[in-house]
């Protein structure tokens, strides 16, 4: 069988192609402001690099903030079940299953056969998620690409106490008013979004194993900011901005 995930969030596409549970395609692109041009143009891409046509497809499955721009995929699944079916068919150890990205932030609780017992989101709020990163990497004049590695060189605690991108943003520039070194302001900005995910894992009572999927299991900064939060190890998949793509390919497998 040959089956299709596309996960449509708020900033970039991702498409995975299975061919009997293994990879044979995947491609990523930015979503941009025409998002359903974009993915169909996306998949068109990661099919013919997989080799296959549409004819071949047994199945295409969205997921994803905005599943709906994939207007052509048969079957559609939320988030938190995309989330979960990717990251416990890679590591079925999981119990709980932290998936953060551009905009949004989530956590999962899963029993031992990888079903969902409860879930927590981040509000509408960047404050929880990538976009937070990204807003805190302009204020301070670094690439985004670079916050997790700059923040790694700081060892102090400088807690950042605005909860909203917006304030937060005013209280980084008043910091680096005050002559606090960029690293470290790094640093309590990945500590701001790490204690509000593990509020979330809290909230609905997290246990070992936990994987941590999505954008910002690239940020190195701020995993070291979430294994001590958790006091916990965190395992974190290949291509974790994959996972959600790959739970929906496998849901109708």
């Amino acid at each position: 069988m040959i089956n299709v995930g596309i996960d449509v969030g708020a900033k970039n596409i991702k498409i995975v192609v299975l061919r009997d549970g293994e990879i044979i395609g995947k491609g990523i692109s930015l979503a941009g402001f025409e998002t359903k041009e974009t993915t169909k143009i996306l998949f068109d891409e990661t099919i013919k690099q997989a080799g296959i046509t549409p004819e071949q497809i047994d199945s295409i499955t969205s997921t994803g903030s905005g599943r709906k721009a994939a207007d052509f995929a048969k079957f559609s699944v939320t988030e938190v079940t995309a989330a979960t079916k990717g990251a416990t068919s890679l590591f079925p150890s999981v119990r709980c299953v932290i998936d953060v990205g551009a905009e949004e932030g989530r956590t999962i609780r899963c029993d031992t056969e990888g079903k969902i017992i409860d879930f927590a989101l981040n509000e509408k709020c960047a404050a929880g998620a990538g976009a937070f990163i990204e807003a805190m990497s302009r204020a301070l004049e670094i690439p985004v690409e670079d916050f997790g590695m700059i923040s790694l060189q700081s060892d102090k605690e400088i807690p950042l106490n605005a909860q909203c991108a917006v304030f937060a943003e005013s209280e980084v520039v008043s910091l680096l008013h005050a002559k606090t070194e960029k690293k470290d302001i790094a640093k309590s900005v990945n500590d701001a979004v790490a204690s509000r995910i593990t509020s979330m894992a809290r909230k609905v009572g997290f246990e070992k194993d936990i994987e941590l999927i999505g954008g910002m299991a690239k940020n190195t900064g701020f995993v070291q900011s979430l294994k001590k939060a958790l006091e916990s190890e965190i395992i974190i998949p290949e291509n974790p901005e994959f996972i959600s793509a790959y739970g929906a390919a496998l849901i109708n497998e």
